[in-house]
Formats: C-alpha cells, structure tokens, sequence
C-alpha cells in the first residue's frame, strides 16, 4: 500500500496552518489575486479628490454580512453587496453580490437575521476571491457606507489579512452625513432614515438589498447638501471632521 502523499503548501493554507499571504507564494492564481489587491490601493493613495463636485461623485455603496463584531477575534465576513451611484442616480443595473466562504459556523443569531446558513456558504468563494472581486468592482471609486466603523473594520482587516495592505480608499458615512444635516436625532439607524426619506427596501440584512437602500438615503441627502451649499467633497470631509 503507497504511503499518502503530503498535501502541499495550498493545501495546508486550506487545512488552517499556513496564512493566506504565505500560501499564495505557491499559488499563481491566489499570488495574481493579492497583487491585483495591492495594486488598486497603491494607486488610491495617488488620487487628488477633494474638488470633485458632489453632484458628479462616481462612488459604491457597500455593505457586509459577518458571524459577529470583531474581526480580529475570529469573526469573519460572509457576504459583500455593493451598488454603483453617480450624483444622485444609483445605478441599480450595477451591482455587486457574493457569499463569502468564512472557513467557521455561522452562530444561529446570525443565520436569523441573515437568512444565509453554513450549508449556502460553505460553497462560496473564498475571502481573498471575493476581495479581489469587489475591489475590481470598485475600481478607485469613493466608498459609501452607513454605520463605517463595523465595515470600515471588517474590510480593513480582510484586506491586511489577505494581502497585507490596507484599505486606502475615501470613505463616506451616511450616519456621519445625518449627524450633519440633523445634529439634534438620537437614532441614526439605517431603518430611522428609510422611514425618513420614505426608502423602500425588500429584506434588511441581506448585503446588496442594504446597499441599494443606502444608495437611495445618499441621494436623499445629497440634494439636502446641494441645498446647503455642500458642493465637493473637499467641503463635505472640511464639515465633518468636526465629528473626527
């Protein structure tokens, strides 16, 4: 009887023992992956954005589905959604959606609130296909997100976990946009806002349906911006860094 052969080096990355960054030495494909990666954030860095009009901004609206709250405790993302958005028109025939392999189980709070189970994402790519992915999706477009912090995390430490970069990319956060135009509220939650600007949305906590609802309050808000003599995005980021 032959002895078994030794899995190679991408098969110990898949078994857990080796990191993503070291596997795709030996991995063509993966290794393409990551510089693709790198290459996008190296060239965001390089971008003058703050005399771009708003009424013009070319941006993505994202959202993650994760296990959890804390990426750098073993929680993982299990879906990206994005959405495309041009000033005020969100592009609805542009979008972006995947699971996410997250290599764990999903705790059963999650699969409810969620809808996604272990057994759909077990049959999803992996993270660092999924990240090439979106970044493609992305291109050097300006990030729009509501509630950053949570997804600004999650994406930071996938992409750093992954492909040892770091997200370069201008974020904006419809939250932070709220607490601007209407600094007396005391929810700024996603739902208080649909219900405000009357957004219609088919399943909360699905990641590309959050998105395109997001997409919808940043226009709302942006004529609201316009109106108020808002009119780049230099002097959007000048109004809320008094927030910072």
């Amino acid at each position: 009887m032959k002895p078994e052969r030794p899995p190679g080096m991408w098969g110990i990355y898949k078994a857990g023992g080796i990191t993503p960054a070291v596997a795709s030495i030996f991995n063509r494909g993966s290794a393409q992956q990551m510089a693709f990666i790198r290459s996008v954030m190296k060239e965001q860095r390089k971008r003058p954005l703050f005399e771009i009009q708003l009424e013009t901004l070319q941006a993505v609206v994202f959202d993650l589905e994760t296990t959890g709250f804390s990426p750098y405790n073993g929680d993982e993302i299990i879906s990206v959604g994005a959405v495309a958005i041009e000033g005020q028109e969100v592009g609805r025939q542009e979008t972006y959606y995947s699971t996410v392999n997250p290599k764990r189980r999903i705790p059963e709070e999650v699969v409810a609130l969620t809808g996604l189970t272990d057994e759909e994402v077990s049959a999803a790519p992996d993270l660092l296909k999924v990240l090439h992915d979106f970044m493609e999706f992305i291109g050097s477009r300006v990030l729009i997100v509501h509630g950053s912090g949570h997804d600004k995390n999650f994406l930071s430490a996938a992409l750093w976990k992954t492909s040892r970069t770091q997200l370069n990319h201008r974020i904006l956060d419809t939250m932070m946009v709220d607490r601007l135009l209407y600094p007396k509220r005391q929810n700024r939650s996603l739902d208080v806002l649909l219900d405000m600007y009357g957004v219609h949305i088919d399943k909360r906590h699905h990641a590309l349906d959050d998105s395109v609802a997001t997409a919808e309050v940043w226009s709302k808000q942006l004529v609201e911006l316009l109106d108020g003599d808002i009119t780049t995005l230099g002097d959007l980021y000048t109004k809320l860094s008094v927030f910072s």
